[in-house]
């Protein structure tokens, strides 16, 4: 009986976490074909073709190349949807209806009476595997999505050492 019980979990846990990813990209690809919208997508093959390249023609000598290099390489992907001239505060509200804020936790929350900037995480065993950044304004919106394996330090350095659209906004909120 724990056995059949045990399994029911484990299904109900794998298909939450599928829901998740899909809502997500169905957000995503709600807005996509809009020409109103810019989209980013960085694969993982990417991210592990810049990491090897920074490996790579960094100096062995050089610690800090060889090291970023590998931590871009825990990069899975990133997702980006932008806009400007949009109704920002609107779709802010939408994508925070569509996460299921359970599998998130904030990170930081800033809200005025013009604009909402919110970073959350989805931890497994103590390692982030996503961050998410959602911004909306009167006029502007953005969301941010980044899959990976990394320690809370890992994104400081990356917010620290790289040009990763969104981690401006991450480093000024240590």
């Amino acid at each position: 009986m724990k056995k059949y019980i045990s399994a029911i979990l484990l299904c109900f846990v794998i298909s939450s976490l599928q829901a998740q990813d899909d809502a997500i990209v169905k957000f995503f690809s709600k807005y996509m074909e809009d020409d109103n919208f810019s989209r980013v997508y960085i694969s993982p093959k990417m991210m592990q073709m810049a990491g090897g390249f920074l490996k790579s023609t960094g100096d062995n000598k050089d610690e800090e190349a060889q090291k970023l290099g590998e931590l871009i390489t825990k990069v899975k992907g990133i997702r980006i949807l932008s806009a400007d001239k949009v109704s920002g505060n609107r779709l802010y509200q939408e994508a925070m209806n569509t996460l299921n804020k359970n599998l998130y936790e904030d990170l930081m929350d800033v809200a005025d009476k013009d604009s909402n900037v919110k970073f959350m995480v989805r931890e497994e065993n103590g390692r982030v595997k996503e961050l998410i950044m959602i911004t909306g304004s009167k006029d502007s919106f953005t969301l941010l999505s980044m899959l990976g394996n990394f320690t809370y330090q890992d994104l400081n350095i990356l917010a620290d050492k790289t040009n990763i659209p969104g981690m401006d906004k991450y480093n000024k909120g240590k």
